[in-house]
């Protein structure tokens, strides 16, 4: 299941190199969103003229297929580094010490080993479609206003490369915890566990909702 998860920092360059990385990883999820806000303008451009003007946003599927990759890949390391994607937990969660570390490395490796191998197919595929040669350097185009597609397949290998170098670096951060037996390691997300969580809802909660019955009592 997914669950909440906390980073710890320090001065330490695996720590620094956990921050700079969510700061590129913080940069491409902007791009997402950002990404979603466009699609909402081209609903509404499209809306328009199709009502109005008789003459809806030309390439609306198109520039959809464009904009997809954005939307479901550039968050998926910024995720990673919080912990925030769906893991079975089960057997972990009852794990403690280096045994907890131990399979954490594991299962990190194996999701590396995952990811560079989608990294060189979605590569292959981004090298397929570019082509120094052709118009807008592309082999192939969208089928209504021939947008070339090989920037939308780029944005793939580049999404994973972002994974890969954020599970790296969990690999790291787990097996220097498990060789130095750490309790607390930097750069790798740590679960938290319920009562935590619930405290800190409650620290979160507590003040919006004592500002929402002051403004009750006041009206």
């Amino acid at each position: 299941m997914a669950g909440s998860a906390s980073v710890h920092t320090d001065d330490s360059l695996l720590s620094r190199t956990d921050q700079w990385l969510y700061w590129l990883e913080s940069g491409l999820t902007l791009c997402s969103g950002l990404a979603i806000f466009s699609l909402m303008v081209f609903a509404v451009i499209s809306v328009v003229g199709r009502v109005f003007f008789d003459q809806p946003l030309p390439g609306y599927v198109d520039w959809i297929e464009q904009v997809m990759p954005l939307i479901a890949m550039m968050g998926i390391a910024y995720t990673q580094r919080d912990g925030g994607h769906i893991r079975m937990d089960l057997l972990i969660g009852r794990l403690h010490g280096r045994m907890l570390w131990l399979f954490e490395c594991l299962t990190s490796v194996a999701i590396l080993l995952l990811v560079v191998l989608l990294v060189w197919g979605s590569w292959a595929h981004f090298a397929r479609s570019f082509d120094w040669q052709a118009p807008l350097w592309s082999r192939d185009s969208s089928i209504d206003i021939g947008l070339p597609l090989w920037p939308a397949k780029l944005l793939i290998p580049v999404a994973l490369s972002s994974l890969g170098l954020r599970v790296l670096l969990q690999v790291c951060g787990f097996s220097k915890a498990l060789v130095c037996n750490e309790q607390a390691p930097v750069g790798v997300p740590l679960v938290v566990d319920i009562a935590a969580q619930a405290q800190a809802e409650a620290r979160f909660t507590a003040p919006l909702e004592q500002k929402n019955r002051g403004g009750h009592d006041t009206g």
